[in-house]
């Protein structure tokens, strides 16, 4: 019920649209590195001197107008741009939502298109995260067309997909980035029970870090972790076949540890004003992830736009049954 609740959340544009409005006044600096290029950067930097690397996305929801595709477009150019220019180590994570697949196909993949084509000039990765089920097979179809050109592309799996198995035998030559999934999906194509989740998870996970190329372990849970190391450990899998990651701001002293004890570290560095969506989903994924940074986020603002948004829940969900 509480995963049902933020995703519910994380989809409502009044409440986004109202998060923007707040900005980062309401807590979420300290999940989110800046609503600027140039904080980016500088918290990248921070990030790099304790030898941790980022992968930074430009925020963003519900893009259904060619202006605002090219102008997220405009925004990524001018990140790699930056990553250049100041020689940090990072390199780009962009949904294809963002550059418009849900206003036509073919727009947005010459959007990515001229994204990836940037980044090869300094071989630099484009990471395609994947969305919800509706633009799965469009993800894919886009990744397809790209790696006939270019090489400095990869995804993401999500274990919570039935094709997951497959998906991850497909790209096993490429880089990935395997995750359990933000979404809400139907029974239809996804595991429900996070117990099945979980062993799928750990599945993609071990057939990657054995048959693939680069293995991204996105993962906050100190369990998996400590399966991995074993696991690499038994199989003489050597570290420069994977790195862990997580969320920038949260469990911040694991990254360092982690760091340290010489594992590659990748946090996930969001950065813009419309942080909204994405700051839901992540406590959809894991609502464990609420107990990591409350104390930093929820600030009397933050509560209050929290009990509007838990009565426009109760509301839409009234109005639902209504209806029926």
């Amino acid at each position: 019920m509480l995963r049902d609740f933020f995703i519910a959340l994380s989809e409502n544009q009044t409440l986004n649209a109202t998060a923007k409005r707040y900005g980062l006044k309401m807590g979420a600096q300290h999940v989110v590195a800046g609503t600027t290029v140039e904080e980016t950067i500088e918290s990248i930097k921070k990030l790099n001197a304790m030898g941790i690397s980022a992968t930074v996305d430009n925020l963003g929801e519900f893009v259904f107008e060619r202006e605002e595709a090219l102008a997220a477009k405009e925004q990524i150019l001018a990140v790699i741009d930056a990553i250049n220019e100041h020689q940090v180590d990072a390199h780009i994570s962009l949904k294809p939502s963002q550059l418009g697949l849900d206003i036509d196909y073919d727009f947005a993949y010459e959007n990515l298109r001229e994204i990836v084509e940037r980044a090869s000039k300094t071989d630099m990765f484009i990471n395609i995260d994947m969305e919800s089920n509706k633009h799965l097979q469009p993800s894919f179809d886009i990744l397809d067309e790209l790696s006939k050109d270019y090489d400095n592309v990869g995804t993401v799996i999500q274990a919570y997909f039935f094709r997951a198995e497959e998906d991850i035998e497909k790209y096993k030559n490429f880089r990935l980035r395997i995750v359990k999934g933000a979404y809400k999906e139907p029974a239809e194509v996804a595991y429900q029970l996070k117990e099945d989740i979980d062993a799928n998870y750990i599945q993609l996970i071990e057939y990657h870090l054995l048959h693939g190329k680069f293995t991204s372990i996105a993962t906050h849970d100190h369990n998996v972790i400590n399966h991995v190391k074993q696991f690499v450990k038994e199989n003489n899998i050597s570290t420069d076949k994977f790195e862990f990651q997580m969320l920038y701001g949260f469990r911040t002293d694991m990254q360092k540890e982690l760091a340290s004890e010489g594992y590659n570290f990748c946090v996930y560095v969001p950065f813009g004003q419309d942080w909204y969506g994405y700051f839901m989903r992540r406590l959809a994924e894991r609502p464990q992830n609420l107990n990591l940074v409350v104390k930093q986020v929820f600030t009397k603002d933050t509560n209050k736009m929290l009990g509007l948004a838990a009565a426009a829940f109760a509301v839409g969900r009234l109005s639902k049954r209504k209806k029926r």
